[in-house]
């Protein structure tokens, strides 16, 4: 798997558990899964622990082969391998998203207990829908939540740009971690009852109508790491948290100075000033997509002290000063509230699993 397609976002640990959920109820062993991945098996038992999108791909990928299910175990019935491929083939030379979107309808419409998928137009706005009958079911949840992110992230990748949401909502009470999805889906995501489960996702009804913009050698591309590098690859967006997590994650990447200075990452109101935005809109605008300059600013600067633990070696002083950090306790202060361990106890942790393997 090519590196670069991978995001530098992270994967909160129950994500990682909800994975193996199928795997596990068929009786497979998930070390060796794990293994694959490079994630720790201890891992699994700390509940602020997080893990790159890369080594979640490549669970998603390794647990697919072990059950010969693209949904993992996780379905009614198994998704025989190939099927997202021939989706995809399906509907890459269609006239434009909204035909292309529902020819994927029709085309897992064929198979018995499959995904009830659906895409519905209504005035200004459309939506597609997962409709399953498992809200009282974790694992079928999670499943529903990978087809509305794959949907979304290839919808996307098809037409060249990133479809903004306008709001998710799930059918179910909310999980533990529901504060994380609007990090996901990058709009607000709401939670409540419903007689059957459905997740869903609202968007400007306008992009039906975008030309794709990818052909069948792109596509072939695609499928050498799909459906599982969807989780985890780049955006194509233009929502303001994006623009924003994309100045920060540039500021680090360039943040290295002659003298070892620490890197400097932009103050809101320099990034308005970029966004041609008054710091007054920035702030509104970021609260409308459910995140914060804070917040983003302690996401970007997490997953790149993970990114740079787990897969180099550079000594942990100039980690932190790369990061922004004045002082290497401040830095250790904030990976302990972030993870609950120390930097050289989760680089020790990757370095010894990877011995291992």
């Amino acid at each position: 798997m090519n590196s670069r397609t991978i995001s530098s976002r992270t994967v909160a640990v129950h994500q990682v558990r909800a994975a193996l959920g199928g795997a596990l109820r068929l009786g497979l062993d998930s070390a060796p899964l794990l293994q694959r991945a490079g994630i720790p098996p201890l891992t699994l038992g700390d509940e602020r622990a997080r893990v790159t999108a890369e080594q979640f791909a490549l669970l998603v990928r390794a647990v697919q082969r072990a059950t010969g299910d693209e949904f993992m175990g996780l379905g009614t019935v198994p998704s025989r391998p190939g099927t997202f491929a021939m989706m995809c083939y399906a509907s890459i030379g269609c006239r434009d998203l909204g035909t292309a979107l529902e020819r994927a309808v029709r085309f897992y419409g064929l198979f018995p207990a499959g995904p009830d998928l659906a895409l519905e137009r209504g005035g200004e706005e459309a939506e597609f829908a997962v409709r399953n009958d498992l809200r009282d079911h974790a694992e079928g949840r999670f499943l529903a939540e990978c087809v509305l992110v794959i949907w979304h992230r290839l919808a996307s990748w098809l037409i060249g740009r990133r479809i903004p949401l306008r709001r998710v909502r799930f059918d179910c009470p909310p999980p533990p971690h529901a504060g994380e999805y609007g990090e996901v889906f990058g709009c607000p995501v709401g939670f409540g009852p419903g007689r059957t489960f459905r997740a869903s996702a609202r968007f400007d009804a306008r992009w039906l109508a975008a030309a794709p913009v990818r052909d069948e050698a792109a596509l072939e591309e695609l499928l050498r790491a799909a459906p599982a590098v969807l989780i985890g690859r780049h955006e194509y967006g233009t929502t303001v948290t994006e623009q924003v997590r994309r100045t920060f994650t540039r500021a680090l990447r360039e943040g290295r100075t002659a003298r070892g200075r620490p890197a400097r990452l932009p103050e809101l109101e320099r990034l308005a000033a970029r966004l041609a935005v008054s710091p007054a809109t920035l702030r509104r605008r970021l609260r409308e997509e459910g995140t914060s300059y804070r917040r983003l600013k302690d996401q970007v600067r997490r997953e790149a002290a993970l990114a740079g633990l787990a897969g180099g070696r550079e000594p942990i002083v100039e980690l932190a000063a790369r990061l922004g950090f004045s002082e290497d306790a401040a830095f250790h202060r904030a990976f302990r509230r972030w993870t609950g361990t120390t930097p050289g106890a989760y680089r020790r942790g990757q370095e010894s699993h990877g011995q291992e393997s």
